[in-house]
């Protein structure tokens, strides 16, 4: 657990840093023109983003907390990409259900979030530059940790919890958390951070494109006219059930534990 506070630590501390790095002169420059000092551009947010991903992805690297591992690397293979991808599809129409039936839920950072979706970089600090930093940090890292210390059930709950947590926004800690869980599922059973990149990359752009092409839309089912919606929610929920009982009937969970990697290893190989 200390590795996992020392690294929540050293990724807020890289968000303070790089915000007096950029929006400190980004202030100064707002009052030498006699702008407002809530005017901040979409630029200076998003290269506050990135210095950010930057320090923290330099940290872990050095660190040697990037695993250089083949498992880590392993794109697993195309059935089970496709799978997977289904599964987040499908547990997306499904959480936006949910949410609808419940209470709004504030968004503090709506107001950023908008200005970042005004710029290319912005968009990509999101949808590509965020994915793959935070799932080499929760993931690959913090996660990592997790379950070689705790059974599988704590330390994917635990890894999905701060994931949601650390978004500080109550709008996106609910969501996160979830997201975690998934993330943090597929990760325990293939110890791989392809298809965790996948979709992380893919949520992120799936909000990016619906926020900039349906900005007055709330939910997904808002988008569907009729019965449709109520097919397209029963399907999701069958195809995200079938998906997860076939993931857990073709994989091999990865040990966790050094002394049965290699015996994994020739489990998988004589598999293949």
């Amino acid at each position: 657990m200390k590795t996992t506070i020392k690294l929540v630590l050293i990724y807020l501390g890289a968000q303070i840093l790089s915000s007096m790095i950029v929006l400190i002169p980004n202030t100064f420059y707002n009052i030498s023109q006699g702008n407002s000092l809530d005017t901040v551009s979409s630029q200076a947010i998003a290269i506050t983003m990135f210095l950010g991903f930057f320090i923290m992805g330099g940290y872990l690297w050095k660190a040697g907390y990037i695993s250089t591992d083949k498992r880590t690397w392993s794109p697993v293979s195309g059935i089970y990409l496709v799978f997977t991808t289904l599964i987040w599809l499908a547990s997306i129409i499904i959480l936006e259900h949910l949410f609808s039936l419940l209470p709004e839920i504030p968004n503090l950072l709506k107001s950023d979030f908008d200005t970042l979706q005004s710029g290319w970089l912005g968009i990509l600090s999101i949808a590509l530059f965020g994915p793959i930093l935070e799932e080499l940090m929760f993931r690959g890292a913090i996660m990592r940790a997790l379950l070689k210390k705790y059974n599988p059930t704590k330390a994917i709950i635990l890894s999905a919890l701060i994931f949601g947590i650390i978004h500080f926004n109550p709008a996106q800690i609910v969501a996160g958390a979830i997201l975690g869980l998934l993330l943090g599922w597929i990760y325990y059973k293939t110890a791989s951070l392809i298809p965790c990149i996948l979709i992380h990359i893919l949520n992120n752009s799936l909000s990016v494109y619906l926020n900039l092409k349906y900005p007055d839309v709330e939910y997904a089912k808002d988008l569907f006219t009729g019965n449709t919606y109520s097919i397209v929610l029963i399907a999701a929920i069958i195809i995200f059930v079938g998906s997860i009982l076939w993931m857990k009937q073709v994989t091999i969970p990865f040990p966790w534990k050094e002394e049965r990697v290699e015996e994994h290893y020739n489990e998988v190989k004589n598999e293949e």
